[in-house]
């Protein structure tokens, strides 16, 4: 090889990095600000609406992690960082205090949201069908099946009457859980007991103290990321000392617990990521009306149901959208 050419082959292969930073720093990059760990929330359904929309990491788009880590105090820190990365866009899946947070933040910045409340209630749009302002989203409206969870669980346990609901004082419908679950398990004749935690210390204590006063005969977990997050440590707690246990989310059946019932949050987010896609492709959140899913899955462990020595009626399992044998 002539030393010319040995030169102009060197030059060249120099330059494959900084040609593939520029290319890196020419993509749109967006920012998702998370409540939960790296690991407690499956962004499957959200990479598959970016994916829709055009758009995929790393070959045409850059996204910045920020997780709390279950710490909303951190929130506020983590959204104003992703102001300062200048994002295109802020997503938040799951959690109504991180959508709260970034709307702190900025008001100019686009903010995509998927979560389980009334984001107008909550104050972050002007309506469903005109968002206004710099946000808008998908919502699975969690809140609204408190009742049909209760009510999955008589049927499960027809002398049942004290129901324990796991919450978090942090929620944003704290209040309006209690007073749910309270009329709900009202109107079976039952009733319930609040169990407020916010750490994996107290749900064990929690689990400990049901195990030995043995009062509590089903437990309905309620729709904070911390009980994704913690999903293994109660669906284990909830075998050792015999409670069925009912949530909103499929990953913690997954993982061991006996029946969840809630909204299909794949298609939530999946429908929240093609939002960020029209975004960055031009359009203004404040036209996008918030989306509002209306299917919700039931899904039945049979394994957890054996360790507990229940029998999951037929009639169940025939409306369940999937069984895990």
């Amino acid at each position: 090889m002539r030393r010319r050419e040995f030169i102009t082959l060197i030059g060249g292969a120099a330059a494959w990095p900084v040609m593939a930073q520029a290319q890196q720093s020419m993509m749109p990059m967006i920012g998702l600000l998370q409540l939960g760990t790296s690991t407690s929330w499956d962004l499957t359904g959200f990479r598959e609406g970016l994916k829709d929309a055009g758009y995929v990491e790393g070959q045409n788009l850059a996204i910045e992690y920020r997780f709390a880590n279950d710490d909303s105090t951190r929130l506020p820190k983590l959204a104003a960082e992703l102001v300062h990365r200048q994002v295109r866009v802020i997503a938040s899946i799951s959690s109504a205090l991180a959508v709260r947070a970034a709307k702190d933040a900025t008001n100019t910045i686009p903010i995509v949201f998927g979560y389980g409340i009334d984001p107008v209630e909550q104050g972050v749009v002007a309506s469903f069908n005109h968002p206004g302002g710099n946000v808008t989203g998908a919502i699975s409206r969690t809140n609204e099946l408190f009742g049909k969870q209760i009510g999955i669980l008589h049927e499960l346990l027809p002398q049942a009457v004290h129901f324990g609901v796991l919450l978090t004082s942090r929620s944003a419908i704290h209040e309006s859980i209690i007073k749910d679950t309270k009329a709900a398990a009202s109107a079976i004749g039952g009733m319930i007991e609040v169990l407020d935690v916010s750490t994996s210390d107290e749900i064990d204590g929690v689990f400990a103290r049901l195990g030995n006063e043995k009062k509590v005969q089903g437990l309905l977990v309620t729709n904070d990321p911390l009980f994704v997050t913690q999903r293994v440590q109660l669906s284990l707690l909830a075998a050792r000392y015999t409670v069925p246990m009912i949530s909103p989310f499929r990953q913690i059946v997954e993982a061991g617990g006996l029946v969840s019932y809630g909204p299909n949050l794949a298609e939530r987010d999946r429908q929240a990521a093609l939002y960020v896609g029209r975004i960055l492709n031009g359009e203004n959140p404040a036209d996008l009306p918030v989306q509002q899913m209306s299917k919700f899955d039931l899904v039945i462990n049979m394994k957890t149901a054996k360790v507990l020595d229940l029998n999951i009626p037929n009639s169940m399992q025939l409306l369940a959208d999937e069984v895990i044998e």
